[in-house]
């Protein structure tokens, strides 16, 4: 038993701020990403005796904090909203602050899986085969989630045009 929580705490250590970081892009709220990573990271704890650990526990780790993460935006039914008090009068120029908050505002606008398919995918870097497996999913379902993703967040990013008719 010593030993299992050495070698899990070791891990723990290494890979904790990774595993809160991928859960922040995929449900974009510190405070959510914390609790899911912790509920990811207690699972993989649990299983921790049985897991093979050939390089696979980073793998098994993404599948049970993907599969967190759907659970919990299903529990929540919706997306939080935000409001504001007025509109501003003349839209400006974005920063770089400015532009990644609206790059994580898109992100939290797709469906779960979706942003999961596009986070694992673009930001893990993984290969589809590998996004699948985190997914349980196939392949081609990866491949349509990240396409879809991408038209999302390329139209939500996209500049936004003021289309005038004649006899406007």
């Amino acid at each position: 038993m010593h030993d299992r929580d050495a070698e899990f705490r070791a891990y723990f250590e290494a890979r904790a701020a990774v595993v809160r970081r991928t859960a922040f892009l995929l449900c974009g709220d510190w405070h959510r990403a914390e609790d899911l990573a912790q509920t990811a990271l207690a699972k993989v704890y649990a299983h921790w005796g049985r897991l093979d650990r050939d390089g696979r526990v980073d793998a098994y780790v993404r599948k049970v904090l993907v599969r967190a993460v759907i659970d919990d935006a299903r529990r929540r039914g919706r997306r939080p909203e935000t409001v504001v008090d007025a509109v501003p009068e003349v839209a400006q120029a974005a920063t770089g602050v400015e532009e990644a908050m609206d790059v994580r505002r898109a992100l939290a606008d797709l469906p779960p899986r979706q942003r999961a398919a596009v986070v694992l995918r673009y930001w893990e870097d993984l290969p589809v085969a590998e996004t699948a497996a985190a997914l349980g999913c196939s392949e081609g379902t990866v491949k349509s989630q990240v396409a879809k993703g991408l038209g999302s967040l390329r139209r939500a990013l996209a500049p936004k045009r003021t289309v005038l008719r004649e006899g406007s």
